[in-house]
């Protein structure tokens, strides 16, 4: 499986994703559909956008009993997206009711990968929020550890977490790396974050990127430069 950019259209409206997407013309790059833009349209938006023939990661990160994450990703199998991801520290067992639910009767799912921790988060907010006082590289390789004793695909972690993931769970074992920004760009909100070239260099399997693709003034221009600096 190849490398890959995913666009998260952290928008809040259908008008405004397809005003963006419309930009990408003969293009299908890969797109995340996140909380915001879900809630905002529903179902919908993923048919409409899936339609278009784009590539989706659906990024609701469940996270709740066994039994409703297994409903509910029996839902969301039913859309046809290509990857959606939970929280792994719902547990082991939650996880694999997530596997249970996923998959269709014919056998095949979207792939699955578990949130280990948010790349807005940091020692001190981990320790002093969540009352975690182990360290931050540790829990996320506890986390990833989990995620693939429940047969999950891979874990979305910081760019700066990837390579351990990998030495930890084997090389096909995905990682999904947000917090990516260009060497002259803004992190934002963001905690710990790396380039796309440094990503890459680093083994992270797909990238999310966000404002810097769209808030550019030329969003198309952006993405290219990601998919240069990580794919090729």
């Amino acid at each position: 499986m190849g490398k890959d950019v995913i666009i998260a259209c952290d928008f809040d409206s259908a008008e405004k994703t397809f005003a963006f997407l419309d930009n990408f013309k003969g293009k299908k790059p890969y797109v995340k559909i996140g909380m915001e833009l879900y809630y905002a349209e529903g179902p919908s938006i993923v048919r409409e956008i899936k339609a278009r023939g784009h590539k989706i990661f659906l990024d609701l990160k469940l996270h709740d009993i066994p039994n409703t994450v297994k409903k509910s990703m029996a839902v969301l199998s039913r859309l046809d997206v290509d990857m959606c991801n939970l929280h792994a520290s719902g547990t082991v067992r939650m996880m694999e009711a997530a596997i249970e639910g996923l998959t269709r009767p014919d056998g095949t799912r979207p792939l699955l990968i578990a949130v280990t921790q948010l790349t807005s988060t940091d020692q001190e907010s981990m320790e002093n929020d969540l009352l975690i006082h182990e360290r931050i590289d540790e829990v996320v390789m506890h986390y990833a550890a989990n995620a693939a004793k429940a047969g999950l695909d891979g874990v979305v972690c910081s760019p700066l977490e990837a390579e351990k993931v990998h030495a930890r769970c084997g090389a096909g074992f995905l990682t999904v790396t947000p917090g990516v920004r260009f060497a002259d760009g803004d992190i934002g909100d963001q905690k710990r974050v790396m380039t796309p070239a440094e990503a890459k260099r680093i083994g992270s399997d797909y990238i999310v990127v966000g404002r810097p693709i769209t808030a550019a003034a030329d969003p198309v221009a952006a993405y290219e430069r990601c998919v240069s600096e990580f794919c090729d």
